[in-house]
């Protein structure tokens, strides 16, 4: 089976996601986006909210990304903003930078015709309403048009029963992913309706998800993309690809891509005292001053422990200054 072009880079970790807006023209009972995000116009660049666009293009330096992943909400409700940002990706880092876009309206000729050139790759979301005459809708319609314009099509959906109803859509398809079904915190309730429940407890999979998807997966074009693959691979990489463009030399790096180091919170007053010792202790650039405490290779805060009076405590944390996984006290 081969992969969407998009899917081999989201496997490296190579793919920026640009979320482009919360709004979106419908409901499903399954969607996962957060409270935070749903209905509302925001843009966020991986996790980092964006106020301006060339925050986009720094982000996606930052973890040298090969492609980006455009979704929402519904990125056709701000086709402009898709086309500038797409637009701003494809000049700074070239043609080859891989853009796929995430919909769930079947994009018009008019539509297509904005993206051509920008986008390489939609990823249709047909609703599970229309499943059962899928060949009937516009979705179809849109693939058989945006093949004719040169785009790479296909669907992706998550597993809901009923999946094998798309089968007869496959001739019109470069591929169909289909997404473990995931339990969040806005489609909790929808879950319980329907008698959904967890498969374990440590990633957000729903039970019985993976047996819906028999049928289909057994064709060529069908790819099946596991909760615990996005959790322990996907972000994994990405991480990694982060880490190594923004670790200080005194940051660790580990096989998860978060970064550790030692923090310092000196007595009160006591602060330029242990800058001193510091730098007379260490190297210069296994150490760094923030604004009410002191960060350093945790090895040396641990080697150095009593020279250093304070609260002393080890941090593992997403890179880039991103969210603490864990705190260790010394």
């Amino acid at each position: 089976m081969s992969l969407a072009k998009g899917c081999v880079l989201c496997h490296q970790g190579a793919k920026m996601v640009l979320f482009v807006t919360g709004r979106c023209h419908r409901s499903c009972w399954y969607c996962p986006l957060s409270s935070e995000r749903k209905g509302t116009d925001t843009v966020y660049a991986n996790e980092v909210p964006v106020d301006i666009p060339s925050q986009i293009i720094e982000v996606a330096e930052m973890m040298s990304a090969l492609g980006t992943g455009v979704t929402g909400g519904e990125p056709l409700l701000c086709l402009d903003k898709v086309t500038l940002y797409c637009r701003m990706l494809k000049e700074h880092f070239g043609p080859e930078h891989q853009i796929h876009l995430y919909t769930a309206k079947a994009p018009t000729d008019e539509e297509l015709g904005q993206m051509k050139g920008l986008v390489d790759e939609i990823r249709l979301h047909p609703p599970r309403e229309l499943w059962d005459t899928i060949l009937d809708t516009d979705y179809i319609r849109s693939a058989k048009r945006a093949k004719e314009m040169g785009f790479d099509i296909g669907i992706e959906v998550p597993a809901l029963p009923g999946l094998e109803l798309l089968i007869p859509a496959l001739p019109y398809l470069d591929f169909l992913n289909i997404n473990e079904l995931e339990w969040g915190e806005t489609n909790a309730y929808a879950m319980r309706e329907r008698g959904y429940d967890l498969a374990d407890e440590l990633h957000n999979a729903i039970d019985g998800a993976k047996a819906w998807a028999e049928e289909l997966c057994r064709h060529g074009k069908v790819h099946w993309c596991s909760s615990g693959f996005k959790d322990s691979v996907q972000l994994r990489e990405r991480l990694k690809r982060i880490a190594e463009n923004t670790a200080r030399p005194f940051d660790e790096i580990t096989d998860d891509g978060t970064i550790v180091y030692g923090v310092l919170e000196p007595l009160e007053g006591r602060k330029e005292a242990m800058i001193q010792v510091c730098g007379e202790r260490l190297e210069p650039d296994s150490f760094e001053e923030r604004d009410d405490h002191i960060e350093m290779a945790w090895w040396l805060l641990e080697k150095y422990a009593g020279e250093f009076p304070g609260n002393k405590y080890v941090i593992e944390r997403y890179p880039n200054r991103g969210m603490v996984v864990e705190m260790t006290p010394l």
